[in-house]
């Protein structure tokens, strides 16, 4: 049993969702982002996404667009990401899911990825761009280093794709609320219940919904009726408007926190 299933199963258990923030690898430097992700495991979270930074981030709107430019910028790739990972492993007990597409994993070559993925301690992968139809060798090849293989579905996806992801996937699926882009929004997209719903009828896996999430209202909303809450842009805007602030670290973490205590309140299935 990975961590993320062991994850999602005490929450279960607890009777609670989970909170799980995203924040781009290396926005604004990497040794800034190890001080982040522990003040994201300090504040609650129950799974972590990192965004690895990909000159050509298409489902990502401009907040998380230009987090990616500064990554690059300041010398964030896959291989320093995951050397970042490794270097705090061993202080964080939350799962650590990499957001990340396609060209990457390939540049530097499936198994060689799976391999040092599970070496730095990743639990689950998701390619955003990866269709489930051409995703059986990515698959295996992560369970073969016990990593989960996520995928993302959307309001448009079909019954047929919903299926195969629940077969393929592992650890949960990811729901995007709407259409579009990343991005933080003043309401959660009016269909996403419906989705989640369509969703939970054709898998039992875990599902965690984003795109848009970004208050504590939010989160408590979609509490009611997914397992995990997202919340990137919103996030990431922060990051970007602290840095260089003394306290920034402190802001993120407040932030973090009142979004988790959202979660704990969401109990309703």
């Amino acid at each position: 049993m990975t961590r993320i299933t062991e994850r999602f199963n005490k929450l279960k258990a607890e009777g609670r969702k989970a909170f799980i923030p995203y924040i781009t690898a290396g926005d604004p430097d990497l040794a800034t982002t190890e001080r982040l992700i522990l003040a994201l495991a300090e504040a609650g979270a129950d799974v972590i996404e990192l965004g690895v930074p990909f000159s050509d981030p298409l489902a990502d709107g401009p907040v998380i667009q230009r987090a990616v430019e500064r990554a690059l910028a300041a010398g964030g790739s896959m291989r320093a990401t995951l050397d970042m990972i490794a270097s705090i492993r061993s202080e964080v007990t939350a799962p650590i899911v990499l957001f990340t597409y396609a060209n990457p994993i390939v540049r530097m070559g499936l198994d060689a990825f799976a391999t040092r993925a599970a070496e730095a301690g990743v639990d689950g992968v998701l390619a955003l761009d990866l269709p489930v139809e051409e995703a059986d060798e990515f698959r295996e090849a992560l369970t073969r280093h016990g990593l989960d293989t996520i995928f993302l579905l959307s309001p448009t996806t079909i019954a047929s794709r919903i299926k195969r992801a629940g077969e393929l996937g592992s650890g949960f699926l990811y729901g995007i609320s709407r259409l579009g882009v990343t991005g933080a929004r003043e309401t959660v997209a009016t269909g996403a219940e419906d989705m989640v719903r369509r969703i939970r009828a054709v898998t039992n896996l875990p599902l965690a919904l984003g795109f848009g999430i970004s208050t504590p209202a939010h989160v408590a909303e979609v509490g009611a009726y997914a397992d995990a809450a997202v919340v990137g842009s919103a996030l990431v805007a922060l990051i970007a408007q602290t840095t260089g602030a003394a306290d920034q670290i402190a802001r993120v973490e407040d932030y973090v926190r009142s979004l988790r205590a959202a979660c704990v309140a969401s109990k309703a299935s």
